[in-house]
């Protein structure tokens, strides 16, 4: 991938270290010879990188300044093109460009850095964009001898540094999803650097480095984090990767959405507008056709801004308009341009009202022939002429008819709008997708009730009055005791709300003389039951077509008419299943719910009371899965006791004058949805 290049009219900056001074460019044998000359010697041979297409060769100069008083110096020797040397803050960048990619050996002499251009094999090819290094020409398939990672000058930026086995490794490096990858052509990995390097401590984007062997190839995957940026270069027997987190610059005009062109930098002084526009047709490679309508000078400062977005500020400001053809750009004034596209369309317009009509007819297999005549003349009627909606297809001479019967259509308009209303139908009469929804609804109960009573009662033999129990003589002197539940000084028996028997224990004291008597009855219940409820309804409806399922009972009650007379009407008491289904592009389902559980209640005296559980909503599924869409929880804990005052409360004879009943009840309901696409003819079972 091409690096940023920048371009700069503007003077070299006076606190510069170091000047170039001249760029030449010499024939040697079949190779070239590029010469800077510099003011001062460099410390090292500057970092430089290769791109195939367009093919061109970069070395930067960092704390440099040019002043070879001009940016493009034309060669046209061999396979030199052109020079570009340009110049943005304390760096300066020399650009070769290229007929066809080769590769380049570098080297110093005292004040020169010459650049020595291998001869291109064979005829121009255009190369792939991601392989932005020199093509591979080792004939021998050679070990990388070292992989290691540093930190930049920015402490920041994470540099990859790769120890080749020569300069002719071919190089492909890419960008895949999140992460980046590296191929070396004709390579070998050795054990020792078969390994994956962790670098998050770093403290730079660059999280891990996985590098293995991959056929006779190895691969590097680098995987960054956050917003980044990357760069690349090689330097003799070096390839270097360095990724470093993507700023902003509030000084800066920063690149705006949908802007992808390379950056540059303008600095002008009143500069005629035409020649500006020359100058990006240069840079960009694109054909620019301006109208003799533009005119003016324009004064502007841009400072890395991507090309696309320099040139929309330039038209912005100048009232001027562009229209792409291919890589073509006219540009004019912007009413120039619609008054020809408004002459364009009206003349259009006017061939369409003389252009012979034609009349086809469409056979549909699975909409329907009148919703389809609808759509194409706007929601009208299908009789023939405009319907004046603005969402019409047919031309304001077009006609469709529908044929419901043999659910065809037949349509007479103009060749290009025929041409339309085909392809609308192909995209509109297709089989709609099935669904099958299916509801649970569970109702789960658990109720606990325990009462403990007591009965306590007496009476004197031969005493018409009886404290509690009544004793009788027989004539064979056997004598007998009667409860008079009336008597009975403490009456606290234990109770049952389901109607379940209640257990008793009753003992009864006398003397000897069987002359008092003390009864004693004891009664107690345990009472626990469980309960579950279970209704499955399933439905199968089309995709974003309502479905409605339901059974119950209607129950009849009666209801006063504006006469005074009486009428009977009824209510349903039902279970009922109400969806809607969506099916969305990545495969799950958007339900529209409404889940009714109805049943019959207590009698009243204007009839039955009606028991409603009732859930509406819209929730997104997964195809297959299961969601609870809702559920109720009821819990009752009753504690009820009844006492004689003060002998109720004593301890431990106090039972005897007490009853206490615990009831414990649990409901719990629960609504399950599980929708699933359905193929084509699939039967509910």
């Amino acid at each position: 991938m091409l690096a940023p290049v920048l371009l700069s009219l503007s003077a070299a900056a006076a606190y510069a270290q170091n000047t170039l001074e001249s760029v030449s460019a010499t024939m040697q044998s079949e190779s070239q010879v590029v010469r800077v000359d510099f003011a001062r010697p460099l410390t090292e041979v500057p970092a430089g990188f290769l791109v195939q297409s367009p093919a061109r060769i970069a070395l930067d100069f960092p704390g440099t300044s040019s002043a070879v008083g001009r940016s493009a110096i034309d060669v046209n020797q061999g396979n030199l093109h052109s020079l570009n040397v340009v110049q943005a803050g304390e760096r300066t960048r020399l650009v070769l460009n290229l007929r066809q990619a080769t590769s380049y050996k570098a080297e110093m002499q005292g004040n020169s850095l010459l650049v020595m251009l291998d001869p291109a094999v064979g005829p121009a090819k255009v190369m792939p964009v991601s392989s932005a290094f020199a093509e591979n020409r080792n004939r021998d398939v050679l070990p990388l001898r070292e992989v290691d990672f540093r930190l930049g000058a920015e402490k920041t930026t994470g540099r990859v540094i790769v120890d080749l086995a020569n300069s002719q490794v071919g190089v492909d490096i890419r960008q895949q999803g999140r992460n980046l990858v590296v191929d070396f052509a004709q390579s070998t990995l050795p054990e020792g650097l078969q390994r994956r390097l962790d670098v998050a401590d770093y403290g730079t984007p660059v999280q891990l480095i996985a590098t293995q062997q991959v056929g006779d190839r190895v691969r590097m995957t680098i995987e960054p984090k956050g917003d980044w940026e990357h760069s690349a270069y090689q330097r003799n027997n070096q390839f270097v990767v360095e990724v470093r987190p993507r700023t902003t610059d509030a000084t800066k005009l920063t690149q705006g959405v949908g802007y992808t062109g390379e950056k540059l930098s303008l600095n002008f002084q009143s500069i005629d507008v035409r020649t500006l526009l020359q100058v990006i047709a240069d840079f960009t490679n694109f054909n620019i056709v301006a109208s003799d309508s533009v005119t003016g000078t324009i004064t502007l400062r841009l400072q890395d801004v991507p090309w696309d977005q320099a040139l929309d500020i330039i038209l912005e400001a100048k009232n001027l308009g562009m229209r792409k053809n291919g890589s073509v750009l006219r540009i004019a004034p912007e009413d120039e341009i619609n008054s020809k596209e408004k002459l364009k369309f009206e003349s259009q317009a006017a061939i369409q009202n003389l252009e012979p009509m034609q009349t086809r007819s469409f056979q549909l297999n699975y909409a329907k022939a009148p919703m389809i005549a609808q759509s194409l003349t706007g929601g009208g009627s299908s009789s023939s002429g405009a319907s004046g909606s603005t969402a019409r297809i047919l031309s304001a001479r077009g006609s469709v008819i529908a044929e419901p019967r043999t659910n065809q259509l037949f349509v007479s308009d103009i060749p290009t709008r025929i041409a339309q209303v085909a392809e609308l139908i192909q995209k509109l009469d297709v089989s709609m997708r099935q669904v099958l929804i299916e509801a649970r609804i569970v109702e789960a109960s658990d109720t606990f009730s325990r009462s403990l009573g007591v009965k306590l009662g007496g009476s004197t033999k031969g005493s018409n009055s009886s404290i509690g129990t009544q004793a009788t003589t027989s004539s064979d002197g056997t004598t007998t005791f009667s409860g008079n539940s009336s008597s009975n000084f403490v009456n606290l028996p234990a109770s049952s709300s389901s109607g379940s028997s209640v257990g008793t224990f009753a003992v009864s004291l006398y003397n000897s003389s069987m002359s008092k008597i003390l009864n004693l009855e004891i009664s107690a219940l345990e009472d626990e039951g469980k309960g579950k409820v279970v209704a499955s309804p399933r439905v199968v409806t089309a995709d974003q077509t309502k479905a409605l399922i339901e059974q119950g009972t209607e129950l009849p009650y009666q209801t006063a008419t504006s006469s005074g007379a009486t009428s009977i009407s009824f209510r349903k008491a039902n279970l009922k299943l109400e969806v809607t289904p969506q099916i969305t592009p990545e495969g799950n389902i958007i339900l529209t719910l409404d889940v009714n559980k109805d049943s019959v209640g207590q009698s009243t005296s204007a009839g039955y009371a009606i028991n409603t559980k009732h859930i509406q909503t819209e929730v997104l599924v997964e195809n297959g899965g299961t969601v609870v869409i809702g559920g109720i929880f009821e819990l009752t804990d009753n504690t009820d006791e009844s006492r004689v005052p003060l002998l109720g409360e004593l301890p431990m004879i106090g039972a005897l004058f007490r009853s206490r009943t615990r009831t414990l009840n649990k409901t719990e309901l629960l609504v399950f949805i599980t929708p699933k696409m359905i193929a084509e003819r699939t039967a509910l079972r």
